[in-house]
């Protein structure tokens, strides 16, 4: 028997209590906060390969949705999927809700409705969240420090060995990969920001690109110190053309990229901060060594409609 796009809700994605019966979904903000909401679509060979294990792209397609709302510190609340699949697979649609319901168990979203359809593997995730008082990216002040939780640049790595353009060994390259295609939204990092940061970004398109996202929105410049970078052991034995490429412009990393007042009291959560730089008045983004020398490095972050 075919399954059909109602008996496919139904057995996938419908769970009791969640409401995503109905047209619409019916809600309402906790008082004193406002809803945050974002939009983000993952199109098969563009942002994930063909070859992803089914839960793990339902695990990535929700958490970079998340990985927004962690940038504006706020707590999840309810999500909408529209999916559009080349046919119905039951084992795939059962690992991929599966990857996709883990995660949302493990943050308390629920499933409040979407919709499907048939066309080329294409899904788009909208969530909600809410917050007293949201962090945004227009706030960095003059004389601010930058700063980024975890590691950059290994999502990107395993790109590379996923291209063919170096090899890592087996551990490496699974930790690499996991980065990539399971990455982790720093829920309690952006919660835990609020009242503390004065700017906050994710880091879904690379260091640059979304630097210079914060640097246009405030109207200030940023010195970079490349050396102060966070990377793995995997990222710091490549070459340093490859450790920069990775670190700048990769992207996919989903840490948290944010700005505080020197001194500031930074939360405490067993995830490493490193302080890679500060805010400056004149524009524009300046790199520099280890020696305070500049650097040039010709790239961008990543934009769907100017990158191979």
């Amino acid at each position: 028997m075919a399954l059909g796009e109602f008996e496919l809700i139904r057995r996938f994605f419908h769970r009791a209590g969640s409401g995503n019966g109905d047209d619409c979904a019916a809600l309402q903000p906790s008082p004193g906060q406002q809803w945050l909401v974002s939009t983000d679509m993952l199109v098969e060979g563009r942002h994930f390969l063909s070859t992803v294990d089914p839960h793990a792209l339902g695990h990535k397609a929700l958490a970079v949705n998340l990985s927004d709302l962690a940038a504006c510190g706020a707590a999840p609340r309810a999500f909408f999927l529209a999916l559009a699949l080349p046919q119905a697979d039951a084992d795939w649609l059962a690992a991929f809700s599966r990857g996709l319901f883990e995660l949302a168990d493990a943050h308390g979203i629920v499933l409040a409705g979407g919709d499907t359809t048939r066309g080329p593997l294409n899904l788009c995730i909208t969530v909600m969240g809410e917050s007293p008082a949201p962090l945004w990216r227009r706030g960095a002040r003059i004389g601010d420090d930058l700063w980024v939780s975890g590691t950059l640049g290994d999502a990107r790595l395993a790109l590379e060995a996923f291209r063919g353009t170096l090899q890592l060994e087996r551990e490496a390259f699974q930790a690499c990969r996991t980065r990539m295609e399971r990455p982790t939204p720093r829920i309690a990092l952006g919660q835990a920001l609020r009242g503390v940061a004065s700017s906050c970004i994710d880091v879904s398109d690379g260091l640059l690109g979304d630097l210079r996202h914060v640097l246009e929105a405030s109207g200030v410049g940023a010195v970079l110190k490349l050396d102060a970078l966070p990377r793995s052991p995997w990222l710091a034995a490549q070459d340093p053309t490859m450790q920069h490429r990775c670190l700048l412009t990769g992207g996919d990393d989903y840490e948290l990229l944010f700005t505080a007042a020197p001194g500031a009291a930074l939360p405490d959560l067993g995830l490493p901060l490193s302080r890679i730089g500060r805010i400056v008045e004149a524009p524009g983004l300046f790199l520099r060594d280890a020696q305070g020398h500049p650097v040039a490095f010709d790239g961008r972050g990543f934009d769907h409609f100017d990158t191979p």
